[in-house]
């Protein structure tokens, strides 16, 4: 979910709600009235340990695009909430009622991005800031008729699994296309959410035809670049974009 932040929010609604309602179908939609920043800091937490990276501060920070003293006060009013604790450690750790309404935002997220790519035809690199906008609108009965409209499908147009599906694929253990060694075949299976946040990266990536589900073969590597042979066809991608692709060999 995440896209980045372009103004900063100090503090949230009034108005918010200390629990996640639950929806009729998964048990974990978001009740009505809960400010955006509310959805989106739980989200990117959610998203953080998705990656395999401790949720602290300083990641928000980065993430989010806001000020440390933003994100501090922020954290501070969703502990008080019971959305979520933070450890001797400064990691943040979602509670379940935290986690309920995180899990359920990722959700619409990844719904969003997929009524707008099969249905919409937008552009695969261009999906997620507009899916951002859409899933803080979808409510619980939308959310059905999504679903319903799409076929309850397991992941979204970037390979990363939609929570609540009933048709989850389990690919197997997946690894960082940047640490797949040359001469190994390998296939794309998910886009981390980071990079989706930016676009020339994602259209490198769509003109590149790497997308989930595609096979390639890494024909050489070195600090800064991962050479790919994609059907015939080599594809020079930097390393750092290549770490968050994620692949199973």
């Amino acid at each position: 979910m995440a896209g980045v932040m372009h103004t900063e929010r100090s503090s949230l609604a009034h108005g918010a709600t200390h629990s996640a309602s639950h929806s009729s179908s998964h048990g974990m939609g978001p009740s009505a009235g809960h400010h955006p920043a509310v959805e989106q800091y739980l989200e990117t937490i959610l998203e953080l340990e998705e990656s395999g990276i401790p949720p602290m501060r300083a990641r928000l920070v980065e993430r989010l695009g806001v000020s440390a003293p933003a994100v501090s006060e922020t954290v501070k009013r969703l502990e008080r909430e019971g959305y979520l604790t933070l450890d001797a450690d400064r990691v943040l750790h979602l509670s379940d009622t935290g986690r309920a309404y995180a899990t359920a935002m990722l959700r619409r997220h990844r719904l969003a991005e997929l009524l707008l790519v099969d249905v919409l035809k937008v552009s695969w690199s261009q999906v997620h800031e507009e899916a951002c906008r859409l899933e803080h609108a979808i409510s619980d009965n939308l959310e059905r008729h999504l679903v319903a409209l799409l076929g309850d499908p397991g992941a979204c147009p970037h390979g990363n699994p939609i929570p609540g599906s009933a048709n989850l694929v389990d690919p197997g253990p997946l690894q960082p296309l940047a640490s797949v060694p040359t001469g190994t075949p390998c296939v794309v299976r998910r886009i981390d959410e980071h990079l989706q946040t930016q676009v020339d990266h994602m259209v490198e990536l769509e003109v590149g035809r790497l997308l989930p589900g595609q096979r390639v073969t890494v024909k050489g590597l070195d600090d800064d670049v991962v050479v790919l042979d994609v059907e015939g066809v080599t594809v020079t991608l930097g390393r750092i974009v290549a770490t968050e692709v994620y692949v199973s060999v």
